[in-house]
């Protein structure tokens, strides 16, 4: 069946939301950087990338993460605090976590999907 408000030429895209959320430690005396989330190009339009370091983190050092996306991510966040944002086309992220540090993160992403 044709959808007509778009000249019935086809069923118009459906937008789709995926969430993602972990937990990060370093038990080691050197920082850390793992990536924790990767697409090919073009998967996500959209996402929204957030990190918490936990008040029980030391104070020195913050947490930071970078996402490859438009425009490049960039979080940074103390002990106690979070940090997040929004970027178009993502297609990784990845968090560099200090010596004693811990804390989590959360990711939502969303892509359309031709029905």
């Amino acid at each position: 069946m044709c959808d007509s408000s778009n000249g019935g030429l086809a069923p118009p895209a459906q937008m789709f939301q995926e969430s993602l959320c972990g937990n990060f430690n370093n038990p080691t005396a050197a920082a850390v950087t793992t990536t924790v989330w990767t697409a090919p190009a073009g998967a996500y339009f959209s996402g929204t990338f957030e990190i918490f370091n936990s008040a029980s983190s030391p104070v020195a050092t913050p947490v930071t993460a970078t996402t490859s996306s438009v425009p490049v991510g960039a979080l940074s966040a103390t002990s106690g605090n979070s940090a997040s944002q929004s970027v178009d086309q993502p297609t990784d992220f990845e968090i560099t976590v200090p010596p004693g540090a811990n804390g989590k993160f959360g990711i939502t992403l969303y892509k359309r999907v031709l029905a």
